[in-house]
């Protein structure tokens, strides 16, 4: 009987021993390392292409709440011109129903300066348009703090993407960029609650394993627009988790290491995170500064995040184009290419629409003739090789598709910069 007990009790701690085995890599030096966890199936941002929308220009007379040019000149009451320009990158405007007038020299081939407005419907149509012609999956509405002179005119845009994306099949979700939200904590909650919420019910909703997408983006960042402790922004992570929310945070570039753009003693409120998608804007601008990040920081992050059950969703941007970034395509290339080779869960663009920043990747002026005469306005082809204005939109689609395994993995750029041209 004694021997029956001794038998039993050895397959029991061997049963005992296996799980663990199962949980735990057990490491040379004793110490006991997570194994790889599941990562979360497909769903509307896992295994997808995601674009950053900011939807944040208008025009005076364009009938929006604030009747300014917002983001298109830093005097807003007043025409962009050269003397009043916030623009980096001038846009293709040949599709737009509904221009406005600027105060720049006609366009290289005679045309008028004229400019969009996201107020108008068809602006925003014209844009889910492209994102459905080029296998863009969701687009991550950007909303910054709604409670100032800002908020009627971001609500509007709000429900203008709602019926874009629905009209397009195409997701969206919404991305709060908390910068300078000084009562963050609280007024975050209250506009999810009051407001954008309600949003969810729309089919275009994005969801992932079940839940409502949302991103926060902001959250550890080292400077004086982001001051909130790790612990107020783990609290209000955790509310939206028990909202029933699938939380995505946009981090800083460094936020597994916890130095350089990151705040020190934050690791806790990222990894409560449910994916984790670190800003790469600023950080690189070669294919060499990409292949540098990859090494240090990409690879380590993806294995830390397979660790620790986080879905891992790395920015790939096509490049300033005034600094002369793009290399027509073979940057921005060269990232789909890395990200896709370490493992990742989802690639966030940065951005759809940031003509203002030079990070577009929306149709964009193609040669000169396409731009404000004097203006110093680069166009696509600033580097010697043309490229159609909706090149990036198109680079973005072949991503996509490497991304889902519908192409093989391969560093050589498969888009041809004009279709009909060469690669």
């Amino acid at each position: 009987m004694k021997n029956i007990n001794n038998l039993y009790w050895m397959a029991a701690l061997c049963l005992l021993f296996s799980c663990a085995k199962q949980k735990f890599n057990v490491q040379a030096d004793g110490s006991q390392n997570q194994k790889q966890l599941q990562s979360s199936p497909v769903g509307d941002v896992v295994g997808k292409i995601t674009v950053g929308y900011q939807g944040w220009f208008a025009c005076i007379g364009d009938g929006s709440p604030i009747n300014a040019w917002w983001h298109w000149a830093p005097n807003a009451s007043q025409q962009p011109s050269n003397s009043n320009n916030g623009i980096k990158s001038w846009p293709d405007m040949r599709e737009y129903t509904a221009s406005y007038q600027t105060g720049f020299s006609n366009l290289g081939y005679g045309q008028q300066a004229k400019l969009f407005s996201s107020y108008n419907d068809q602006t925003i149509d014209i844009h889910f348009k492209w994102m459905e012609q080029n296998g863009i999956d969701a687009a991550a509405l950007q909303r910054f703090n709604p409670n100032g002179w800002e908020g009627p005119i971001r609500d509007a845009i709000t429900n203008k993407v709602k019926i874009a994306a629905e009209a397009h099949h195409r997701k969206f979700y919404i991305m709060y960029d908390v910068s300078g939200w000084t009562n963050m904590q609280s007024e975050l909650k209250t506009d999810w609650t009051s407001k954008m919420s309600a949003y969810t019910a729309s089919a275009a909703y994005a969801k992932q394993n079940g839940k409502p997408v949302v991103c926060i983006w902001g959250f550890g960042f080292d400077d004086n627009n982001h001051p909130w402790s790790a612990a107020v922004c783990l609290e209000v992570i955790n509310w939206f988790k028990a909202k029933g929310c699938y939380v995505i945070g946009g981090v800083p570039a460094h936020w597994r290491e916890e130095n350089s753009d990151s705040r020190p003693n934050f690791l806790q409120a990222y990894k409560a995170l449910n994916m984790i998608s670190p800003w790469m804007v600023g950080r690189i601008g070669n294919i060499n500064d990409s292949d540098n990040f990859y090494n240090n920081s990409n690879v380590p992050d993806q294995a830390y995040c397979n660790a620790n059950g986080i879905d891992y969703q790395p920015c790939v941007l096509p490049g300033d184009l005034q600094e002369r970034q793009r290399a027509h395509g073979d940057f921005m290339w060269h990232q789909f290419y890395n990200m896709i080779k370490a493992g990742c869960q989802g690639i966030y663009i940065s951005m759809f629409d940031e003509y203002n920043e030079g990070n577009q990747i929306a149709k964009t002026a193609e040669n000169v003739s396409m731009v404000p005469s004097g203006g110093n306005f680069l166009a696509l082809n600033e580097d010697g090789i043309n490229c159609s204005s909706d090149y990036y939109l198109r680079l973005t689609n072949d991503g996509g598709k490497m991304l889902k395994g519908q192409i093989p993995l391969t560093a050589v750029r498969p888009t041809e910069p004009v279709i009909g041209g060469v690669i």
